[in-house]
């Protein structure tokens, strides 16, 4: 198993429960991959994921590794959701109470209270025939896709998210309450297929939660898994090369020069990166991808800081929007623009476990999208520029005297995902999920190049986010045949 991140360890524990001996070799000096945890000062701050929408697929892991998630894991049920503040000072908590939702949707704008209930319906189909049939079909070959092809068009596929909302929402307010989401896994909702509305479902159905210590806490939590089947993580070992025999791999070189053969080679590692780096002579992604260049996801800039007081009115998960909605996104990912103007996701998951910060003290993070690094921004000079018009921003809106209360923090840009996750432009999430980027047109799950080697991760079929990983996981599973034949 090449990478510890929640693909490589959702796989390595459905294998491990098969009978595989499973072997995970991670690069980095920590298991998570985007989802390690930086220790600093007494504060604890996730680097990456922080939104569980889909508990049961880890409910399912433990199971599998005959353990229960609640003996190892904590999760708590956040409300709101998510609490979104829009340029001049509204604010809109979305939730998982009908009646709550409908009261805003009417302060806002009543002839669109009966929108809602369209679009719950429209997600909630695209949820079922998205993630609960398209999402967990492995898609290998072009037949797979044709024949999912009608369901695709009578759920709108074809067209945005944003063009979905706006069929169902008036008010500019509520059209970006409901689209928003594709952002949270790397996409434009002016451009990502409809099908993605299905997050809303998937929201409203089972919750938005948050683990106690951090998403941190399941990393901890999936790798004792493995080490009670038998399992081994191996960390700070850097793989060189997938080794080959005719079409077939047979295991992995080191960059110490170790050679490990194996019957089955499953990568959590970019996609994209992998048959650039390790797969030397074997650059195919598929012939259509190689006709049709990548486009890739947003970057990130994320400003991780410490504070000695705290903001107890700000909630767990916070949207700060600027000035600018759909501009601000077309500078992003088409212009490739760092513009003045930004929005931004703001973590403070110190309203649910103070125990991440010392006493009186706040963590958070604060995410803004901006272009990948194909840009040519100089995150250098920007990075700092950033960070100062983040804190003025913070101090004008939820966090008044921000500065005077900073005792530590940290940064990262896209150029720390391209040099520390070996994620090709620095983009955030791999592939954008757009429509000819999606199901068969993604990369996919079994080797197109190399038999014996399996693929996981947000760069793979289904896609990025907790839930899309963890099921690219069950999907390599399904597919990869069981150890006795495999010989492992």
């Amino acid at each position: 198993m090449i990478g510890a991140g929640f693909g490589g360890l959702a796989a390595a524990i459905r294998l491990g429960a098969r009978g595989y001996r499973v072997t995970v070799l991670e690069r980095l000096d920590q298991p998570g991959g985007r989802a390690r945890v930086y220790h600093q000062d007494g504060y604890s701050f996730d680097a990456g994921p922080t939104i569980v929408t889909a508990p049961y697929l880890f409910e399912e892991l433990w199971r599998l590794a005959g353990r229960r998630l609640e003996d190892d894991v904590t999760l708590k049920l956040m409300d709101p959701f998510y609490r979104i503040r829009f340029d001049d000072g509204t604010v809109f908590d979305a939730c998982g109470d009908e009646e709550r939702m409908r009261a805003q949707i009417r302060a806002l704008s009543p002839e669109d209270e009966a929108g809602y209930d369209r679009y719950l319906a429209a997600s909630r189909r695209a949820f079922e025939i998205g993630f609960q049939g398209m999402g967990q079909e492995p898609f290998n070959t072009l037949p797979s896709m044709l024949r999912r092809l009608p369901d695709v068009l009578r759920l709108h596929g074809h067209h945005s998210v944003h063009w979905l909302v706006a069929k169902h929402f008036k008010h500019p307010k509520l059209r970006v309450v409901f689209s928003f989401h594709p952002l949270l896994i790397g996409g434009n909702p002016f451009a990502v297929t409809s099908i993605y509305s299905l997050i809303s479902h998937l929201e409203k159905q089972w919750g938005v939660w948050s683990a106690v210590g951090g998403t941190g806490a399941l990393v901890r939590g999936m790798v004792g898994l493995i080490e009670g089947q038998g399992g081994e993580v191996r960390l700070g070992t850097d793989v060189a090369e997938i080794t080959t025999e005719a079409r077939r791999a047979t295991g992995v070189r080191l960059a110490s020069g170790e050679e490990i053969t194996a019957p089955v080679t499953v990568c959590n590692a970019d996609v994209l990166w992998t048959y650039e780096n390790l797969l030397p002579g074997r650059k195919s992604l598929g012939a259509w991808r190689n006709l049709v260049p990548p486009q890739h996801s947003m970057g990130l800039y994320v400003w991780y800081f410490g504070t000695d007081r705290q903001w107890p009115d700000v909630a767990h998960h916070s949207i700060l929007l600027g000035p600018r909605y759909k501009e601000l996104l077309r500078d992003i990912f088409r212009r490739k623009r760092l513009a003045d103007d930004f929005s931004l996701y703001l973590h403070r998951p110190t309203a649910t476990d103070p125990a991440l910060a010392p006493d009186g003290g706040d963590a958070f993070y604060a995410l803004c999208p901006v272009p990948h690094l194909g840009s040519g921004t100089d995150w250098a000079t920007e990075g700092p520029k950033r960070r100062d018009a983040i804190v003025k921003r913070l101090e004008e809106t939820v966090l008044p005297g921000l500065s005077r209360h900073i005792v530590t923090e940290r940064a990262m840009d896209p150029t720390h995902f391209r040099d520390e996750l070996n994620a090709i432009q620095g983009a955030g999430f791999g592939p954008e999920p757009l429509l000819l980027q999606s199901a068969w047109f993604r990369a996919h799950n079994s080797s197109e190049e190399v038999d014996g080697l399996w693929m996981v991760g947000a760069g793979t079929h289904p896609g990025a986010g907790l839930p899309g990983v963890l099921t690219s996981a069950q999907i390599v599973d399904d597919l990869i045949p069981d150890a006795e034949m495999a010989g492992g």
